[in-house]
């Protein structure tokens, strides 16, 4: 299932004052229980592709038989969402419960737009991932729940990787740098597709390296691209796209990379598991021979880093009824019901110990061993604008593919990063 794992792409830009402007009676004295709620209607906004049938169905249905209220699902089109979720949080009635990009909470958290769920967490998020529930605490508070996360995987084409005598999925970095070589020695296709800007790979071997792409100084975010971390990221870039012939200033999606993959003559790409049914669609007969595996790091037992796209559920301040929120909070984030959301939708879940519920799914049980060495972009409002074309992270790595040191890209950028990260927000 196809979905936009939009990570604070001009959010913090477009918020404005959104504090609660609601009636500050709420139903705090209410109890949960049957009919303790009786009468009330929570309001749900949920993204387009989020919210699978069977799940929704079944989650209704314990909702309102569990509190007496009734509960509405109102999907929401990514397409035009912060504008739409600023607007709606400004007035007296918004929505109770809402979808929201973990990379997008920090913003509209520190506009007060978001109610405090310490409480909650206290109760039902003690096993939480903590790299899942990072992009839902701002200030030390708890402003969001982790709802579901998708990170990429490498999606293989199986006659290929055979006819170049790779006969088992690549288990380490060196493993699949040797299949690449083998692919590359075959000179039927091109060993892998990975054009010079697909950042959010490159973002995934910056957490694998335990690095971060800025850092405080004194009271301002500045680059740190100069880092020795970034640096040994970038070369490890670099090492992976000298086997594709893709643009180096282009991003996965110019052109599109599945649909390069659809033509039967490369080995593998780099990407999330929905893109391998775009290259199907293009090219039936490409299904059968389509496989997917973890991207392999250092050792078999640490898979790479990895950007963690995904959403959190975070209450309107705003929200009359924020007791009833977190009632249907409690069920919805369930191990019941993550675990069904994990199995009918292939999600990542929000607990480790939830994976069980993805056997069967190829593309799932690849994602889920390197989810837990996952992490985001910088959790900071301010990160908004750096990710407006042109993005300099973007240019950092096309510019050390073309021969620049990775000390030289980080000069040639780090001014247009600095006053991006200066902007007011």
């Amino acid at each position: 299932m196809k979905r936009k794992l939009i990570a604070a792409i001009g959010v913090a830009g477009m918020l404005v004052s959104v504090a609660a402007c609601g009636s500050d009676t709420k139903d705090s004295d209410k109890k949960a229980g049957s009919d303790g709620f009786k009468g009330e209607t929570l309001t749900v906004w949920a993204m387009d592709g989020s919210t699978p049938p069977n799940w929704t169905k079944d989650l209704t249905a314990a909702f309102e038989k569990k509190t007496g209220a009734k509960l509405k699902f109102e999907v929401q089109k990514w397409e035009g969402i912060q504008q739409k979720l600023t607007t709606a949080l400004s007035e007296e009635n918004p929505p109770d419960v809402f979808e929201i990009g973990n990379t997008q909470t920090a913003a509209y958290a520190k506009t007060g737009g978001l109610a405090d769920l310490s409480d909650l967490k206290k109760e039902i998020g003690a096993d939480w991932a903590d790299n899942f529930n990072e992009a839902a605490v701002v200030d030390g508070k708890q402003y969001a729940a982790p709802w579901w996360f998708a990170n990429r995987v490498v999606v293989y084409n199986k006659t290929v990787f055979k006819e170049a005598g790779v006969t088992e999925v690549p288990k380490t970095r060196d493993d699949f740098f040797k299949a690449l070589d083998k692919i590359k020695a075959k000179g039927k296709a091109e060993p892998i597709y990975l054009p010079g800007q697909n950042w959010y790979f490159f973002d995934g071997l910056t957490i694998g390296k335990g690095a971060e792409l800025i850092k405080k100084d004194g009271d301002k975010w500045v680059s740190n691209l100069a880092d020795p971390k970034i640096a040994e990221a970038a070369e490890l870039y670099k090492k992976y796209q000298a086997y594709s012939k893709a643009p180096k200033d282009k991003d996965e999606a110019t052109p599109q990379q599945a649909d390069v993959f659809a033509k039967g003559k490369t080995g593998a790409f780099i990407g999330m598991g929905w893109e391998a049914g775009t290259a199907v669609k293009a090219n039936p007969a490409l299904e059968k021979d389509i496989g997917y595996f973890t991207i392999p790091g250092e050792s078999a037992d640490k898979p790479e880093g990895v950007f963690l796209g995904g959403s959190n559920f975070a209450v309107a301040e705003g929200s009359k009824k924020q007791e009833l929120a977190k009632e249907f909070l409690k069920l919805a984030l369930s191990d019941k019901f993550e675990g069904a959301l994990a199995k009918e939708s292939g999600v990542i879940p929000n607990k480790e110990s939830l994976n069980s519920n993805l056997a069967g799914n190829p593309v799932a049980e690849a994602a889920a061993p390197s989810a837990k060495f996952g992490g985001t972009t910088p959790l900071i409002p301010e990160w908004a604008a750096v990710e407006n074309n042109p993005n300099p992270i973007k240019s950092y790595l096309t510019a050390v593919l073309n021969g620049k040191t990775p000390a030289e890209a980080a000069k040639q950028v780090e001014g247009e990063l600095n006053k991006r990260l200066a902007q007011k927000q």
